[in-house]
């Protein structure tokens, strides 16, 4: 319940990435992403993970990112690096997996299992994600603040 003058701020819904065209940057994300596409056009198309999803809006003079960046988490980090790699893609220096899309938008993959950022559990059903589970370490972290169960079983999921 919010006690104070403000909104309490929930989550994101969605992020909006300015791509050259719109369907260089469905086949280039679909490269190494699962997603479904809704809503393309010529200037905009709104690719969904799960209940979440990334807008792809048309803009010709893009300039690139240097720090400000965009974090997917994904089940499996790993596979992600070896197919940047396989496509080309130049993997930035330093302790993540951090990258620039062809219009200069950086990226950073994080595997789901290692940070605190959770979906519902439905929602992990219905994308067939049912199967992951969270570290000790992430599940520490939110039960640092209140957020998930008090038993530290790393096998089981937070509800």
């Amino acid at each position: 319940m919010t006690t104070s003058n403000k909104a309490c701020a929930v989550g994101i819904n969605h992020v909006a990435l300015e791509v050259e065209d719109i369907d260089e940057a469905l086949e280039f994300y679909s490269s190494f992403l699962d997603f479904e596409v809704h809503d393309k056009t010529d200037t905009e198309a709104f690719i969904y993970f799960g209940d979440q999803f990334i807008n792809f809006t048309k803009h010709s003079d893009r300039k690139s990112d240097e720090k400000r960046h965009l974090g997917i988490a994904v089940d499996d980090k790993e596979l992600v690096r070896r197919t940047l790699k396989e496509m080309g893609v130049k993997i930035l220096d330093g302790p993540f997996l951090d990258f620039l899309d062809p219009w200069g938008n950086r990226v950073e993959i994080t595997t789901y299992a290692n940070i605190q950022y959770t979906k519902a559990d439905h929602v992990l059903q219905g994308m067939g994600l049912g199967h992951l589970r969270k570290t000790k370490q992430a599940l520490d972290e939110l039960r640092e603040k209140g957020m998930a169960p008090g038993n530290a079983d790393n096998n089981k999921k937070i509800e």
